[in-house]
């Protein structure tokens, strides 16, 4: 049981990290359109872009892996309470799931339109990156609910 809430703490942490990685990175890509033509202020924001979607990666890859413990560990850990849940009553992890794979969706374009920066490719307006800015808001809140509500 100890293994299990430590395995938890830390799944939850790195989703945390990543999550606000995932909420900043499209806020810097805001400023780096709002900078117009100040290379100064457009160098460092893509640095900073740049060690946020890296840290972002880690993060996830992180977050990733004890999630895969928390689903499986049953399997190789001694006295670990989950089961990895296919049958019945499972269609909220499923769908929890598919948010992910959403969020992630997300955060990969975030990262390639910063990476086009580099590469002169222009930016979508700051209207459109501030509702993109939102998106992972909206994610986040179906994945917590279906975590804590399990409806189906």
């Amino acid at each position: 049981m100890q293994a299990y809430l430590w395995v938890k703490t830390f799944h939850l942490v790195f989703v945390m990290a990543w999550i606000a990685s995932a909420f900043y990175l499209p806020r810097i890509l805001i400023n780096l359109v709002e900078a117009g033509s100040d290379t100064t202020v457009r160098a460092r924001l893509v640095l900073m872009g740049r060690r946020l979607y890296r840290f972002g990666h880690v993060m996830l890859g992180l977050a990733l892996a004890l999630g895969m413990v928390l689903w499986m560990g049953y399997t190789f850990i001694t006295d670990f309470p989950t089961m990895a849940p296919m049958g019945g009553g499972a269609g909220w992890l499923h769908a929890k799931l598919a948010l992910v794979v959403l969020l992630v969706v997300h955060f990969v374009i975030g990262g390639r339109w910063l990476k086009g920066v580099d590469a002169g490719r222009a930016l979508p307006s700051t209207q459109a990156l501030r509702w993109f800015n939102e998106i992972p808001v909206l994610l986040l809140v179906g994945v917590v609910w279906l975590v804590l509500a399990k409806p189906f």
